[in-house]
């Protein structure tokens, strides 16, 4: 007897499987009809007669049932996947560019995105929990940008082992459990800064970095890129080290303290929105005008204080490639596609002669509310 309901209960999962193989193959979502087809199927057939029908085998056959339905990806009430695309942040244009092409990725691939980022870009812990509920809850996909590339790793790896795939995108992550990565070429990014940067110094001076925070693998790859590259191409140029800012406040409090400290300072190199937003302001503090500001991304006030002349050049990124080419990985891979494993998604820079150019204007005022105010 203990041999035939063993029978039973691995003919129903092989069932089951087969359903949500049929399902993946059709190009459709496991979390559709099959398995509420295999639950039918589980709930009706059976190979006792009634009467020797048990409670035990009851029993048995809603936890077969439950463990089936822990295998399924999580989906809305529409019956479409839902992936979870969580970003360092929320209130920076950049996240919000990102989130745009994220979103149109979902609407071409039939998927829901549920959107959480943390409050504060520098909050690692509030990031993992975001990420765990999302494994939790069975996600079809997770796309992510690590706040700290080793502290995201024990949660991406856990995903990865229950077959949800993860794209990450921005930052990178000390794990090969990834699906994709999809960034600026950062090290490069910054040493197109320090390219900029000395030739506007004519390779002499005094220079200090306004970095973003320890652990951040976009923007140390950054001051590694510019240093280096300083180092190289203008060794003329004193390099006076990398202070974090941790965000804007604190940025423009340590460039001030920079500026009390080297009164002869010649140039500045920030390494991301936050922090060139706060250098910008110690510079107007002190009207400061003659100290050279090379930085990283963009938004309207950024790009007003370069016009003002407070920024002589800006690294600018493609958030909105980003979002479209990491959600759209998690589609391929719905579909049964391999996606590329890596994509830089470029950097141009801007400066005050070329801001006017139409694919420069297009990089930096992209159409996000054709996608966000649908979204």
């Amino acid at each position: 007897m203990r041999e035939r309901s063993l029978a039973v209960r691995a003919n129903a999962l092989q069932r089951v499987h087969l359903a949500v193989r049929m399902a993946e193959h059709q190009g459709g979502s496991a979390c559709r009809h099959p398995g509420h087809r295999a639950r039918r199927k589980l709930g009706t057939r059976t190979h006792f007669h009634k009467r020797h029908t048990s409670e035990r085998t009851m029993q048995r056959r809603k936890a077969l049932l439950l463990g089936v339905s822990a295998l399924l990806p999580a989906c809305n009430r529409g019956g479409k996947p839902v992936v979870g695309v969580v970003p360092k942040g929320a209130n920076h244009i950049f996240w919000q560019t990102v989130r745009a092409g994220a979103l149109k990725a979902a609407r071409e691939y039939g998927f829901d995105v549920e959107w959480n980022a943390p409050t504060l870009e520098t909050d690692s812990s509030r990031q993992i929990e975001i990420v765990e509920s999302m494994v939790n809850r069975r996600l079809a996909g997770i796309v992510l940008a690590p706040v700290d590339r080793k502290a995201l790793v024990a949660v991406v790896e856990r995903a990865a082992k229950a077959g949800i795939p993860v794209a990450i995108f921005d930052s990178g992550i000390d794990t090969e459990q990834r699906l994709t990565y999809i960034a600026t070429d950062n090290t490069e990014g910054g040493r197109m800064a320090a390219r900029k940067l000395g030739e506007i110094l004519g390779g002499t001076g005094k220079v200090a970095v306004i970095g973003f925070m320890p652990g951040s693998a976009s923007t140390m790859e950054r001051e590694f890129g510019f240093e280096d590259e300083m180092k190289k191409k203008h060794p003329g140029v004193t390099l006076l080290g990398v202070q974090f800012g941790m965000g804007r406040s604190k940025a423009m409090s340590i460039t001030e303290n920079i500026l009390t400290a080297h009164p002869d300072i010649d140039g500045l190199f920030a390494d991301n929105e936050s922090s060139t937003a706060g250098a910008v302001q110690a510079l107007k503090s002190r009207n400061a005008k003659s100290v050279k500001l090379v930085a990283f991304d963009a938004s309207d006030q950024i790009l007003s204080d370069m016009k003002a002349g407070w920024i002589q050049a800006l690294v600018v990124q493609n958030p909105f490639k980003m979002g479209y080419e990491s959600t759209r990985a998690i589609g391929q891979k719905l579909r049964g596609e391999e996606p590329q494993k890596f994509m830089d998604s470029g950097a141009t820079l801007v400066t005050p002669a070329n801001m006017e150019e139409p694919a420069v204007k297009e990089l930096l005022f992209p159409d996000i509310q054709k996608y966000l105010g649908r979204g």
